[in-house]
């Protein structure tokens, strides 16, 4: 399926973009919901190069505009004549296994399309029916589960992965987490509200706001260059990504890392094609072991 250029979307995040003053433009992404095309925002800061080369097209923010809200409708230019949309759309909590996943879809010749809106936001969307599948690590403080309790009858289950978030700093940096949180000279790397991540963050933080705070990158491996690049002191990321980074890893929880699939597309070939990737006795499972990803039954 392709879609013309002068289609008109519909912005189903709950919220598109801020454009204070002068017009602006945002790269987007594009999704379908039941009965119309939604548009994502991709995001600026250091991963904007990464934004542009997967972004669809881009919307013009009226000057003066403080925010679009969900379900404004917005006119998308589209990057090319005509766009052929993706087999698999995938909106929630980013992971380098996700990418690992994502790319063995890809050659089997599937189009894959990837939104980090964290978890809360890719729930949100799986049940708006504007994703395929929503990657969530959420944990519910009554049960002490994960994931499961958040689901509702419009949706299902795929077990994924285990893995395990910590604090990272570089490796000269040998004090403890206490020490570390104590030291308000430090910088810090935060997370991007709604995911899972940024939750755990909060509960670890409490009501201290360490310098660097406001820095929320979308990705585990943007945190982790921050602090490679010597632009934050620490931060939390998961055990893989700080091992590929060379730096020092303070563990904190291990997570159970699920996807959401609305009910209604559970049997649609490309999220069947999800299922088969993590079936356990695949070469996909294998490959996240190799990464350091548990089985689903780990806790």
């Amino acid at each position: 399926m392709v879609v013309a250029a002068d289609t008109i979307f519909i912005a189903g995040p709950p919220e598109l973009t801020e454009a204070k003053g002068a017009e602006g433009e945002e790269r987007l992404m594009l999704a379908r919901p039941e009965e119309a095309l939604a548009a994502y925002p991709m995001g600026k800061g250091s991963g904007s190069v990464t934004a542009f080369s997967r972004a669809d097209g881009f919307v013009r923010i009226p000057r003066n505009t403080e925010i679009l809200e969900a379900d404004t409708e917005v006119e998308v230019t589209l990057l090319g004549h005509e766009l052929p949309l993706a087999d698999l759309v995938i909106v929630g909590s980013h992971c380098v296994g996700l990418d690992l996943i994502a790319g063995a879809l890809s050659r089997q010749g599937l189009r894959v399309k990837l939104l980090a809106v964290g978890s809360q936001g890719g729930l949100a969307a799986a049940r708006r029916g504007e994703c395929d599948a929503a990657p969530i690590h959420l944990l519910d403080p009554q049960t002490q589960r994960y994931n499961e309790p958040f689901l509702d009858d419009s949706l299902r289950l795929l077990p994924g992965y285990t893995r395990v978030q910590g604090v990272v700093t570089r490796p000269d940096e040998t004090r403890d987490l206490e020490a570390l949180l104590g030291d308000g000279s430090l910088r810090m790397v935060n997370r991007n509200r709604g995911s899972g991540t940024r939750i755990l963050i909060d509960e670890l933080l409490g009501d201290r706001r360490p310098p660097g705070y406001p820095y929320e990158p979308r990705s585990h491996c943007a945190v982790a260059a921050a602090v490679a690049q010597k632009r934050a002191d620490w931060g939390v990321t998961i055990e893989s990504v700080a091992r590929q980074a060379g730096l020092r890893f303070r563990s904190l929880r291990a997570e159970h890392y699920d996807f959401v699939v609305p009910s209604d597309r559970w049997e649609r070939p490309p999220v069947q094609a999800l299922v088969r990737a993590l079936a356990e006795d695949g070469p996909v499972r294998e490959s996240l072991r190799a990464l350091g990803f548990g089985p689903p039954e780990q806790t």
